[in-house]
Formats: C-alpha cells, structure tokens, sequence
C-alpha cells in the first residue's frame, strides 16, 4: 500500500516520538557520565572556591560526592548539599538531603557550568584542572603594565594586584601622566572572565581586553587606532 504525504508524515513523525526518550536518556547519561571526578564550585572570579568530587554510585540522596573540609568556611550554602544528580537533560543538580536542589548548573562553555542562587549571585562549577589552569593564567597577570596604541606609543602605566576589591574584583592602580582619556575612565579594579581582561571604574564603566599573545592584551571592540595591554616596561 502506498502511503500519500501525510501518511508518510505521520509515520515519520511516529519514529522520532519513539527515539525522543532514548536520545534524551542517552544525553542525561553523557552527561553523568562527563561529571565524575573532580570539581571546583566557585564564585565567578574563583575569590572563594571549594573542591567537589562526584562519583557514579548511588546513595539515598542522589549520587554520592565529597566536599573538602574548608567548602562550608568558602561557600557556607554548601554544608547543605548532601549529593547530585542530573536533572532533565542537561541541569547538574547539587542537592540536599531531601533532593531538593542547592544549586542547579547548566553547561554554557565546553566544561563550565554555571548556577544562580536568588540573592547570592552567580557560582561557576569547572574541570579542577582547568580551573587551577585559570588561576595560574590569573596569578601571571599581576604586576606592572604599560597601555600604549597602536602605535606604541605608551599612554598610561598600571598595576593589577591580587588585592580584593567589591565582590570577585581585584584592585588595579593607575600610574601618574596617564592619557585624558585613560585618566578620565580611571579604573580601579579588574578581573579575568571568560578569556577577557576586564578593567572597571567607580562609576561602572568596564574597558574589555582580549589576548592576542601571551604577552599583550587588545581592547574590543577593535578600532582604528588600537588600545593595547602589554607588560610594563
């Protein structure tokens, strides 16, 4: 028998309905198993951070996992997670003893996963490796700069430290005889997100660099007449 169009929809249409609950099963379980191991929850700048290993096997909770000993001083909600799961398919769930969900992650980069709890802010769950990764990457930054254009010729000097400011910011200080345009912007803090260097002022204006070397780092979005971050000098 041949089928018209719509038969040829409808059973179409069938198949996937039937495939639906397998990929997703498929997908929850990639996800599992992508998670075992260890795990840094952190505030979005890593000021406060605290190691979490998840492992496969079940408990009465959920999924077992391990706090290390200072996650509860660090990030005082954690002493409530008891273990995770997943969720749908794709939300890691850090949950309590009941299964009510802590703090739920959902993936926005390759391997950062990132969780909002109302009133607190934002916390970011990452590889460990990666994560210490990104601590060295910031513990490099630290030290003297020289702002120059394009062509280098240098219109401010500047230091990032490791000095806490306001929430996950580090304070940043400008050297004297900075450029009118530098001096008038006067960034006082910074951070590292995402790949971005990230200079802020007291009055909320953010300046966005992004590496284009080891060594110096370019204002975005790019112009004519190029902002440019390199090692003081």
């Amino acid at each position: 028998m041949l089928l018209g169009r719509s038969g040829i929809t409808a059973a179409a249409l069938t198949v996937l309905l039937a495939l639906a609950p397998q990929v997703a099963a498929q997908d929850a379980a990639a996800l599992k198993k992508e998670m075992i191991g260890q795990w840094e929850l952190a505030t979005t700048e890593r000021s406060k951070t605290c190691v979490i290993t998840m492992k496969a096997d079940a408990t009465p909770q959920g999924l077992r996992l391990e706090l290390e000993p200072g996650c509860a001083k660090a990030l005082p909600f954690t002493k409530d997670i008891t273990a995770w799961n997943i969720k749908g398919l794709d939300i890691v769930r850090l949950q309590d003893a009941a299964g009510q969900p802590v703090i739920d992650f959902t993936e926005v980069e390759s391997g950062i996963f990132e969780g909002l709890r109302t009133g607190e802010g934002v916390y970011i769950l990452q590889n460990l490796a990666a994560a210490r990764s990104l601590a060295k990457s910031m513990d490099q930054m630290i030290g003297d700069w020289s702002m120059v254009r394009g062509n280098g010729q240098t219109v401010c000097g500047l230091t990032l430290t490791n000095t806490e400011a306001t929430g996950d910011n580090f304070q940043v200080f400008l050297k004297p005889k900075c450029d009118p345009a530098v001096a008038a912007f006067a960034p006082n803090q910074w951070r590292l997100e995402r790949g971005q260097m990230i200079l802020m002022s007291a009055k909320g204006e953010t300046w966005q660099f992004e590496a284009d070397d080891n060594a110096q780092w370019r204002r975005v979005p790019d112009t004519a007449d190029p902002l440019i971050m390199i090692r003081g000098q």
